[in-house]
């Protein structure tokens, strides 16, 4: 008996979590605008320009998810939040989605009840330093004072780190990315250690960035990627689907300059799915047939998104690595549409 009223009162609890959370995706059709979590300004990332409209390669996720599901790229609310202010914003429904270099984690993803949809970037953990310091690894480091943004996995790495090299360190705690930067160039801190493409980007904006190297230990995984809260598993499939569709486009060489005509049909069924000219994916969705090829068009594939943005071309000055699609050696993979 006590098994039966135990599981019951699970189904309620389950069914009113669901309940609290399950209209996400109505709730931002009705609104008319999607309400999206980034960082507070990290460039490449996600960073308001001269003009004040926030650009970069996550501030793209969430331009993707508004064009798939408003039909318009521009229909976004972003809401700046810190490492500890983030999972709050969530958790709160002040925001739909979160897209800021946030890292997977099984605490994250059971203990905190939010849904991963998915990695947009691989990365791991690295350490920043002058020039001038002299120092070639990140073993060299004993007794550094370190910056390092609380609430974020780091904070946990880096502890290892140095317990398991048997040597110290002072913490100098941060909150946002601009203020690690001032304190770290204020000689504050002798280290900066957040993720290697945090410390390229920090480093792109710098008077002098020939001025700092980043050593060449990398001491953790990190894969970062957007979040949604658990519950709510339609509106998790639309973000997940939407970015797994920047990842095929690049792909099946679908493009920004070409998809209006390969969204004409062509001979290859998958793409034929994806851009909505065969099948009912949208339907599935709950969207039209064309939310992909809109989620693709508003900035690329995803290999135009990561060049335009954080690629060996621009400041940040980051190579594909581990982000090149599984046909080039790299992590990127995107299960099939169908």
């Amino acid at each position: 008996m006590k098994k039966s009223v135990f599981l019951g009162a699970l189904t309620v609890a389950g069914l009113t979590a669901g309940a609290a959370v399950a209209g996400t995706m109505d709730d931002v059709k009705a609104r008319g605008k999607l309400n999206c979590g980034v960082t507070t300004g990290l460039v490449g990332f996600a960073a308001p320009d001269a003009n004040g409209e926030w650009k970069g390669f996550d501030v793209s996720v969430c331009r993707a998810v508004a064009a798939a599901v408003l039909g318009d790229q521009n229909a976004v609310e972003f809401v700046p939040t810190t490492g500890k202010t983030r999972f709050t914003a969530l958790a709160s429904g002040e925001i739909d989605l979160l897209a800021r270099n946030t890292t997977w984690t099984f605490s994250r993803d059971v203990d905190l009840k939010f849904e991963f949809v998915g990695v947009n970037y691989y990365d791991g953990q690295g350490f920043m330093v002058p020039k001038g310091l002299g120092v070639s690894s990140a073993k060299e480091l004993d007794g550094a004072t370190v910056c390092i943004q609380t609430g974020t996995t780091t904070e946990l790495n880096l502890a290892d780190f140095f317990r398991s090299n048997n040597i110290s360190y002072e913490p100098v705690p941060i909150e946002t990315n601009a203020e690690a930067q001032q304190q770290y160039l204020a000689g504050a801190c002798d280290v900066y250690t957040t993720d290697a493409s945090g410390l390229a980007a920090t480093r792109a904006t710098f008077e002098a960035p020939g001025d700092h190297v980043l050593l060449p230990e990398i001491i953790s995984k990190e894969p970062l990627g957007p979040l949604v809260r658990h519950g709510d598993n339609e509106w998790g499939d639309v973000v997940r689907w939407s970015l797994n569709a920047l990842i095929a486009a690049e792909e099946y060489g679908i493009t920004s300059a070409n998809i209006e005509e390969l969204a004409k049909g062509t001979n290859n069924p998958e793409i034929n799915r994806m851009l909505g000219t065969e099948g009912t994916l949208g339907e599935m969705l709950g969207l039209d047939a064309e939310w992909a090829k809109r989620a693709i068009a508003a900035n690329g594939n995803y290999a135009e998104i990561f060049a335009k943005n954080i690629g060996e071309d621009t400041p940040v000055g980051l190579a594909r690595g581990l982000n090149a699609q599984w046909t080039n050696g790299g992590l990127l993979y995107a299960p099939p549409f169908r």
